[in-house]
């Protein structure tokens, strides 16, 4: 069985006991987080939501809290002595799934 969730601003295609990596969520690690938006749900029969299945829900527990890999960003403009350097790392969860309700 499977299910594709909305969560920050993406869809996702989760399985039970599938560890997935999602845009940052305030719950502490040890925490269950409910996520009521699901798009669709597959399986021996799928269901697909208009836009969202009616009382489906999936299940997950916080693993953890971190920041992704630095990634730089460098503008340059040639022969005018500018350019600018900057770094981001991108906060994110990690989520392992425990239950798939449809």
């Amino acid at each position: 069985m499977y299910a594709i969730i909305k969560t920050g601003g993406k869809q996702v295609k989760v399985e039970v006991g599938q560890t997935i990596f999602v845009e940052k969520l305030n719950a502490e690690a040890g925490e269950t987080v409910t996520f009521d938006q699901v798009v669709l749900v597959g399986g021996e029969s799928t269901k697909v939501g208009t836009p969202l299945v009616e009382g489906a829900s999936v299940v997950a527990k916080v693993e953890k809290q971190g920041r992704a890999k630095k990634v730089v960003t460098f503008k340059y403009k040639r022969r005018k002595d500018t350019h600018r350097k900057q770094g981001h790392r991108q906060p994110y969860t990690k989520l392992v799934v425990e239950a798939i309700n449809a």
